[in-house]
């Protein structure tokens, strides 16, 4: 009998299925984007991010920039890269993937 493999959980580009995040990784599932639902991650993978620019979101004004799948180009959502006031700061470094632009793999 074969050796059991046990792959982790991950969430790939809708578009392309590049692998952009662990499940392990999700700190909220509770935010919102314009589009609908998203997850807030502590790390991605496999993609790059626009130029730095201030935005006035839900929860106050952030310095966020917009992430990219790295094979396909398609925007997946955003990092923070500052958040302005006290409460918001735990959100620093993180990224937003919109769920309706991630698909599930190895569940």
């Amino acid at each position: 009998m074969g050796d059991l493999i046990i792959c982790p959980r991950l969430y790939s580009c809708y578009k392309c299925k590049n692998h952009v995040a662990l499940h392990d990784d999700i700190v909220s599932k509770s935010f919102q984007s314009k589009n609908g639902r998203a997850f807030l991650f502590s790390h991605a993978q496999n993609v790059y991010s626009s130029r730095k620019e201030d935005r006035q979101m839900m929860t106050g004004l952030h310095m966020v920039a917009d992430v990219y799948c790295a094979d396909c180009r398609e925007v997946l959502g955003w990092k923070y890269e500052k958040a302005y006031e006290e409460s918001q700061k735990y959100k620093e470094g993180k990224f937003v993937l919109e769920k309706f632009k991630i698909v599930k793999e190895n569940w």
